[in-house]
Formats: C-alpha cells, sequence, structure tokens
C-alpha cells in the first residue's frame, strides 16, 4: 500500500475528511436540476457516495469507484440504507478496464488532482473511452500548493493541476465549456471545469 492509499485510509477510518463534507456541492446540484435527460454516471474518486447517492436520487444509474476500501464500504452502506443500487468498486481510477457501457455523464471532485502526473494520461484515456459523445463531465481540481507550503507528512508530493495543465491534457477528447475559479479551503487556488466529449 503508498503512502497516499494509506493516508485516505486512515482518514476514512477515522472521520478526518474535511473534503467528505456529506453536501453535493451546488455546481452539481445547479447542472442536475437544470438537465432533464437521465442515464448512466460515473463518479470517479466517489468517497463515500455522496454524490453518488444523490445522482442515483435523480434517476442516475450510478458507477462510483474510489481506491478506498473505508470509502468504498460506507458508500455501499449509504446506498443500501437508502434503497438505491448503486455499483462501487474498490479500485484505481488510472485502471477501469473493467468497466464498460458508456456514461452520460462524470464527475470527479477532488480526485484528478491527486492522480501521478505520469498515470494522468491513463485516467484520460479511459476516462474518454467510457464517456458517450456529447457526455458531460464535470471535474473540480486545486492547483498544486505554492512552494512555502507545507504538505502533510505522509503524502509529501505536492498534488494538484493548473487549468493550462487540464486544458491541455483533455483538448484532444473534451472540449471545454465553461470554467469556474475559486479557493480551496486550505486557500489553494481551485477551479470547477465543464467538458463536453467530443
Amino acid at each position: 500500500m503508498n503512502l497516499a492509499k494509506l493516508f485516505f485510509e486512515w482518514q476514512y477510518r477515522f472521520g478526518k475528511t474535511p473534503w467528505d463534507s456529506g453536501v453535493t456541492p451546488p455546481e452539481v446540484v445547479r447542472w442536475v436540476e437544470s438537465h432533464s435527460a437521465r442515464g448512466h454516471a460515473l463518479d470517479l474518486g466517489c468517497g463515500t457516495g455522496t454524490n453518488a447517492l444523490y445522482l442515483a436520487q435523480h434517476g442516475f444509474q450510478v458507477v462510483g469507484v474510489d481506491f478506498s476500501n473505508q470509502a468504498i464500504a460506507t458508500a455501499r452502506v449509504k446506498a443500501r440504507r437508502a434503497g438505491h443500487a448503486i455499483e462501487f468498486h474498490q479500485a484505481d481510477v488510472t485502471r477501469l478496464d473493467f468497466l464498460r457501457e458508456p456514461f452520460d455523464y462524470a464527475l470527479d471532485i477532488g480526485c484528478y488532482h491527486g492522480v501521478d502526473a505520469a498515470h494522468r494520461d491513463a485516467y484520460l484515456a479511459h476516462l474518454a473511452r467510457l464517456m458517450r459523445p456529447g457526455g458531460t463531465f464535470m471535474l473540480y481540481a486545486f492547483a498544486p500548493r505554492p512552494a512555502n507550503q507545507r504538505g502533510h507528512w505522509l503524502v509529501p508530493r505536492n498534488v494538484g493541476a493548473t487549468p493550462d495543465e487540464i486544458r491541455q491534457r483533455f483538448a484532444h477528447a473534451f472540449t471545454l465549456e465553461h470554467i469556474e475559479h475559486g479557493a480551496h479551503f486550505d486557500e489553494r487556488a481551485s477551479a470547477w471545469f465543464w467538458f463536453k466529449r467530443q
């Protein structure tokens, strides 16, 4: 088990997850409420299933993927208690060969920016393969920490992705329709990206 996975397993097990608010972001709510069409949805880095459950409650057939065993176990319990048949997988988002169905909507809140740079092309290749042409992909990512800001001792990498890197990497398969800049809870720059599969 690598340090990043160990970090997340520990955080989920002991409830130290400031990123897992239990509330679906308003950006996702606005998109869902403004689009009547439903279909298959993919939640990458789904955590404990908050957003997968929201999508299922609004008529989507949902698949959630996360590399944390603890997060997926919690997500399955939440879905079962809510009476929704959501398909959850404990897996690496850069190794999604087991998924086949075309997805109409995909969501990534804080997963891509934690993927090693060497594996981001694999992430994109799977996402492009799995998305139906014309499908929507919503991505939330934050930028790397400033040079003078320390990281967590268990996750020494300076995770993050700049808007320029995201635009360039996704350009051959996705059209960027909209971007909203903001700030992450630790003061880092962040942004929401709305992409359309070409």
